[in-house]
């Protein structure tokens, strides 16, 4: 028994290692950029959405809001509803709740991770302010639903496809993590913290636009899942994180991939470069978060040899010479990718790929291009780890 034992410590410990080992290697090539990018942002003040408001939301000053970025008026009647021009994100649709998230991602992954490049815990103290003001602060705190985003102007007053908004408080949560595990937040605050992600994994696992988003057969499908991932983990709810992995075994990866590892759903659209990348940056980050030594998600393989392997392997090399991609090129925004994708540095430590960790350092990781950050919640790949 003792044996026994001793081999199924080792199946956790080594990969723990291995995690810790790159981690390391992060630390030691990315320091400097990872510390100056957290002193730029510590000084910053919390912003929530209850800073801004517009008169087309249907909900109060602490429901999140926004509109479809897809959706226009109609030149032949501009008091009609809007129509769609897939892949054309109309700059007058209201997005300043979005961008508020953003920044607090932004903002909160670069503390957390200048406090694990340097071990400065005032990094996690400055991180706190901000997170109190988001779901603690009674008055600047965001209400934990998405009844009102991706709005549609005469059509609807929000979409189940709202939720892919929120993928932004990914890396809130992981800062949160780190944060719990230095003893930075107060009891107090940690309970209520955990509340409104736990009354936010409850709404969207129950309410009618959540499932509609677990559903989606596309990239929509997986973000549901990498948040669901996300919260669960965070909470402490087994269920669901049970759940999601059974999700991207059975479903997504299954239902998303083609033979050749491309993703035929993200292809057909108007940004097929930039919807594969995202997706793909996707599926690799909901291994990162729900894979253990019992259950790799990095190296399942379905009954079709569809994996995350063979994912990677389909786009590193459009990645690497974009001119060979032989799709045609984005509607919008061609030239903005690629950057620092997430599925680089993620694949790189988990599958000892080098070539795809030099990839990653070589590519821009402080883009400021607002669509490129609303397509890119993992940005600080060291609080990951």
């Amino acid at each position: 028994m003792r044996y026994i034992s001793l081999i199924i410590l080792a199946m956790w410990v080594l990969p723990l290692q291995a995690q810790k080992s790159f981690r390391d290697k992060l630390i030691r090539d990315t320091r400097q950029a990872v510390i100056a990018r957290a002193q730029r942002v510590i000084s910053e003040l919390p912003v929530t959405i209850t800073a801004y408001s517009s008169a087309r939301s249907a909900g109060d000053k602490h429901d999140f809001y926004s509109e479809g970025d897809y959706w226009w008026p109609d030149p032949a009647d501009p008091k009609a509803p809007y129509i769609q021009r897939d892949g054309q994100s109309n700059p007058d649709n209201f997005t300043a709740h979005r961008e508020a998230m953003i920044r607090l991602s932004r903002i909160m992954g670069a503390l957390a991770a200048g406090y694990v490049a340097g071990g400065d815990k005032t990094y996690l103290q400055r991180a706190l302010v901000h997170a109190r003001a988001w779901f603690v602060d009674t008055a600047t705190s965001m209400r934990p639903a998405l009844l009102y985003a991706q709005a549609i102007k005469g059509r609807v007053t929000g979409r189940g496809i709202g939720i892919i908004d929120t993928i932004h408080l990914l890396e809130v949560v992981e800062a949160l993590r780190i944060m719990e595990k230095a003893g930075i937040i107060p009891r107090d605050d940690l309970a209520a913290m955990k509340a409104w992600f736990t009354a936010y994994l409850q709404w969207m696992t129950t309410h009618p636009y959540g499932k509609d988003e677990m559903n989606a057969t596309n990239n929509h499908g997986t973000c549901w899942v990498m948040q669901v991932a996300s919260f669960a983990r965070f909470t402490g709810n087994k269920t669901w994180t049970d759940f999601c992995i059974q999700r991207y075994e059975t479903v997504l990866l299954p239902a998303q991939m083609a033979a050749d590892g491309s993703f035929p759903q993200e292809l057909k659209r108007t940004k097929p470069y930039g919807y594969s990348l995202f997706n793909l940056d996707a599926m690799s980050t909901i291994c990162q978060l729900l894979s253990t030594p019992a259950h790799n998600l990095w190296q399942y393989t379905t009954n079709q040899q569809q994996n995350i392997a063979l994912g990677m392997a389909f786009m590193y090399p459009y990645v690497q010479q974009k001119n060979s991609w032989p799709y045609g090129a984005d509607v919008m925004y061609w030239n903005q990718w690629p950057v620092a994708q997430p599925f680089l540095v993620f694949g790189a430590a988990a599958l000892d790929k080098e070539d795809y960790y030099r990839l990653w350092l070589s590519l821009e990781h402080d883009p400021q291009e607002p669509e490129v950050l609303r397509n890119l919640p993992v940005r600080n790949p060291l609080i990951w780890f």
